[in-house]
């Protein structure tokens, strides 16, 4: 949930259960690699940020490893069975949700990736007067009726509106219009089967960072422009060597006579490429997203404080251009792990290795990490706002 929005909390269905074979990838399209981590793991990200309490990811049959696989380290997630059309996926995910007896949930297309937490914003807002919420965006182009290959007219354009997900319902009353389905089974999509049952649809503004992934095209490799504006920001931590704890470095645990002593697993690499990322968007510090006086972040894993801030990123209207992250150490050596590192921190970044830098350096025993008391990382990042 962005910051500042107060809803009640809700859970969400992804859809992720066909083969998306027009993609052309070795894989079903959302257990493919997109922006440097899986398609399917994009939306269910988004949503858990935007505040879903728990996510049903309805799959097809013979990958559930491969699903698993894209979610794992998130937290509840599960899985279902997809069923032959979208509208028995659907119903199938609702009906693992019935237990858990939430008010509102949103249904969202695993391949509609790049989910801007405001969308969800506006949904949640439109279900305090309708059933249910949809996003849409006007059509710009002039439209014609065909038959036989010949023009008959001409549609209003004005009226028409193309539709998006994630489309946001009441809980109780999208169910119920699923178990009560008698149209023809290829329904388009949530909303129509909430009318059918006598439901009224809201609609609210959708944006163009929805489009559905749906070509070999859209999975390509493609040098980004640079327009308007790029950023940089740089970050700094340390963190002192003690008996009894564990070594993380840039999200790879280290075995270590010692670690690192700090509020949460004092991954020091990380915690310089939150606050580089922070300092690009001028969004404060780490101190201030993740103060150490909160328990919630006693111990905690500080592959969540990146990914908070690369999504900060992404929600400014920019994306990472690239991270490089320097570690100051007498020991242990760096260099053996340093792969391990760089494929870490690009998947929690979401982008790919060859965006991210990992290096190491000693300070010739001088000072502090010198002495073998501590271990330092500075981390500059650069952002850039993309066409």
């Amino acid at each position: 949930m962005s910051e500042g929005s107060q809803h009640s909390s809700f859970a969400a269905v992804v859809v992720a259960a066909g083969r998306g074979t027009r993609a052309k990838q070795s894989v079903p399209k959302q257990f493919a690699i997109w922006r440097g981590k899986p398609v399917l793991r994009h939306s269910v990200e988004a949503l858990a940020l935007s505040g879903a309490s728990l996510v049903v990811v309805a799959i097809p049959a013979g990958f559930e490893a491969e699903a698993r696989e894209a979610c794992a380290g998130l937290d509840g997630v599960s899985f279902v069975m997809g069923g032959e059309t979208r509208q028995q996926s659907v119903m199938a995910a609702l009906a693992a949700l019935v237990s858990a007896g939430p008010e509102l949930v949103l249904i969202h297309d695993a391949a509609r990736a790049d989910l801007p937490p405001e969308v969800v914003d506006r949904l949640l807002n439109a279900l305090k007067g309708a059933e249910g919420a949809i996003p849409v965006l006007p059509v710009f182009d002039s439209l014609a009726v065909e038959e036989c290959g010949m023009m008959q007219a001409a549609a209003d354009r004005d009226t028409l509106r193309r539709v998006q997900t994630p489309q946001a319902f009441r809980f109780a009353a999208i169910d119920a219009a699923h178990r009560s389905w008698r149209g023809e089974p290829t329904a388009g999509d949530d909303a129509q089967v909430l009318m059918a049952a006598g439901g009224k649809v809201a609609l609210v503004e959708g944006d163009e960072r929805l489009k559905k992934l749906t070509t070999e095209g859209d999975f390509a490799s493609k040098p980004a422009k640079i327009a308007g504006e790029t950023r940089i920001g740089m970050g700094f931590d340390v963190h002192r060597l003690a008996n009894g704890e564990e070594l993380w470095l840039n999200g790879i645990k280290i075995d270590h006579n010692r670690g690192l002593s700090g509020h949460s697993d004092a991954d020091v690499g990380l915690h310089a490429i939150t606050d580089a990322l922070l300092g690009a968007i001028a969004a404060g510090d780490i101190g201030k997203h993740f103060p150490p006086s909160d328990d919630r972040w006693k111990g905690a894993a500080s592959s969540a404080f990146v990914r908070h801030a690369a999504s900060l990123v992404r929600q400014a209207g920019f994306e990472i251009a690239n991270v490089d992250c320097t570690l100051i150490c007498e020991a242990p050596k760096i260099g053996p792990h340093v792969l391990a590192m760089r494929k870490a921190v690009a998947e929690m970044l979401g982008v790919g290795i060859d965006r991210v830098s990992i290096k190491a350096t000693t300070t010739e025993r001088l000072g502090l990490t010198g002495r073998g008391e501590g271990i330092a990382a500075q981390a500059v990042a650069s952002v850039y706002r993309a066409v």
